[in-house]
């Protein structure tokens, strides 16, 4: 468990740095002492528990594209709640 956990782990972290660097190059200010603070734990893609599912897809050369914060529905599995 430890090997998948740590592999989403990286996985949700080349993201964040992704999404983070999308940010910056629309001229949005984020500031080096924010980004110090952002954590990969904190997302609802990382279980502890060791149950994880996957949807097979294609591999793709580099990382899939963003979503698109305008779009109505970013998470099929979002409740409504915040974490």
């Amino acid at each position: 468990m430890g090997l998948v956990l740590n592999a989403v782990v990286l996985w949700t972290t080349r993201y964040i740095d992704a999404a983070v660097a999308q940010l910056r190059a629309e001229g949005h200010e984020i500031r080096d002492e924010d980004v110090a603070r952002l954590s990969p734990l904190k997302h609802k893609n990382l279980n502890v528990l060791g149950r994880y599912n996957f949807t097979a897809s294609q591999p793709v050369k580099g990382l899939r594209p963003l979503r698109d914060p305008d779009a109505i529905d970013l998470d099929d599995d979002d409740d409504g709640q915040e974490e």
